[in-house]
């Protein structure tokens, strides 16, 4: 897949062992960790870089590498607080997602510019069928959707506000439960499902409206 070459590239391309080698920075507020523990931590920033690097690159495109070493610094800083191995992905996944809206935060769109009322009434099933883009289709839906490929289909993500392109994100392409994203959010569940509800509209309209702006809609006037 075109998607794993590039993010194998990106992780070739980043400097791990001079993240996961360094020493937390003078006054950095941290614990002190045994030889047993950094070790236990430069396993876990190899083992968990590639998935790390496809979340960055959904949530801040070119900015993912940056964001990931962020990340495992901040991972190593705070590794001696962490007391479930286990939970080990999910707690750097939650450090990620923070770097990444820390990132974002000024430069996001807020919500309130966006028309719930308007969202709330947009379905892209019945907006397909009724401008039938291809009137000699005998599967219309099908074949709107197969004129996404997997960089049209990050793009259309971009476009959401961060707000909601975290949950959507981490549920529907990384396939966390809503409650561990609630937990990384540090957010109540009804809050991660209002937001998913909302991303889910949002990122269909979107799609509509990225096809007609970048051509996908290949309108045919013969069978």
């Amino acid at each position: 897949m075109q998607w794993a070459r590039r993010a194998q590239y990106a992780v070739a391309q980043m400097r791990l062992k001079d993240v996961v080698a360094l020493r937390v920075a003078p006054g950095a507020p941290a614990e002190a960790l045994s030889v047993d523990q950094e070790d236990a931590f430069r396993a876990l920033a190899r083992e968990q870089l590639p998935r790390l690097v496809s979340i960055a690159r959904r949530l801040v495109g070119d900015d993912a590498e940056d964001m990931v070493q962020e990340c495992l610094l901040k991972g190593f800083q705070r590794f001696g607080q962490l007391r479930d191995v286990a939970a080990a992905p999910g707690w750097l996944t939650s450090i990620l997602v923070n770097c990444c809206r820390d990132l974002v935060r000024t430069n996001a769109r807020r919500p309130d510019e966006i028309d719930f009322d308007d969202l709330e009434s947009f379905s892209l099933f019945r907006h397909i069928a009724y401008e039938d883009p291809y009137p000699y289709s005998d599967s219309l839906h099908l074949d709107f959707l197969e004129e996404f490929g997997a960089d049209d289909v990050r793009a259309v993500v971009k476009r959401l506000p961060l707000v909601y392109r975290v949950p959507v994100v981490l549920v529907y392409m990384e396939g966390f439960l809503v409650r561990e994203v609630a937990g990384m959010l540090d957010a109540p569940v009804g809050t991660v499902l209002s937001r998913l509800h909302r991303g889910r509209k949002l990122f269909e309209k979107q799609m509509w409206e990225y096809a007609e702006q970048t051509g996908l809609l290949r309108r045919k006037d013969t069978p």
